[in-house]
């Protein structure tokens, strides 16, 4: 486990150390008024602190548990540097990851995930940032994670293969996290005009490239569930479809 981890962590060095131009992925730094700024921070805390006491239990019955969620940080780490820049909304399409780390830990830690790669960005590659990091986690670690989550447990419980639900997860926690980044930037930003034209509108300036990266997440998410079904199907039994029947997997 520990030798994938140093393979995967190997992977992202490429990235992080080629010279490129810095795009303001997630929400830029600066965006959001301090008071918003520091409204997500407390929003997210309860969420990462769950994460975190999750992952504590976790490694107590189980020693595999932190190498397993590292190699999934890392996972979501590169997945969600590959920015497209929305000029109009102030900020970056991307693919996130976070439907594939909700089904394989379970949403609570697909929250720790994304708090780590979205610290490690706004660090070290100018993604993001540090007063926005609070709201980024919010609409890509909780909201990608629960919406992500939720649709894979539901269509699983329903009957619907494993694969076609987690394109399904894959879909919905993207499109979740750039529905649920709209409406905080629009929160944020709006002054006196109203919430919901301006919100509609950060939606809209996202369609044209987050519709198809959706798509491609939710065929990303797929692929990766199907080949760990294949070779290792024992991680996805541990969180999201832990409770449902063995004859249904």
């Amino acid at each position: 486990m520990k030798y994938r981890l140093i393979i995967l962590l190997s992977a992202c060095l490429p990235v992080v150390l080629s010279p490129s131009a810095a795009f303001a992925m997630h929400i830029s730094e600066g965006i959001l008024p301090f008071s918003w700024a520091l409204f997500w921070f407390v929003a997210s805390a309860p969420f990462l602190a769950l994460g975190l006491r999750t992952l504590a239990r976790r490694s107590e019955a189980d020693l595999s548990s932190k190498p397993l969620v590292g190699m999934v940080a890392a996972m979501v780490f590169v997945i969600s540097c590959m920015p497209i820049p929305v000029p109009m909304a102030g900020t970056c399409s991307h693919p996130c990851g976070t439907g594939l780390a909700a089904i394989l830990l379970g949403p609570t830690l697909g929250v720790v995930v994304a708090a780590v790669a979205l610290l490690i960005q706004a660090l070290f590659l100018s993604h993001g940032g540090i007063s926005t990091w609070g709201a980024n986690l919010f609409s890509m670690g909780v909201m990608g994670s629960f919406a992500g989550y939720a649709v894979f447990r539901g269509l699983r419980l329903a009957g619907l293969g494993v694969v076609a639900a987690a394109f399904a997860a894959g879909l919905v926690a993207d499109w979740a996290t750039y529905a649920g980044t709209a409406m905080i930037m629009a929160a944020g930003i709006r002054g006196t005009a109203p919430f919901w034209p301006l919100a509609g509108k950060i939606i809209l300036a996202f369609v044209p490239t987050q519709l198809p990266l959706g798509i491609v997440e939710g065929a990303i998410t797929a692929g990766m569930v199907s080949l760990l079904k294949k070779k290792r199907p024992d991680l996805l039994a541990r969180t999201a479809l832990s409770g449902i029947r063995e004859e249904e997997r």
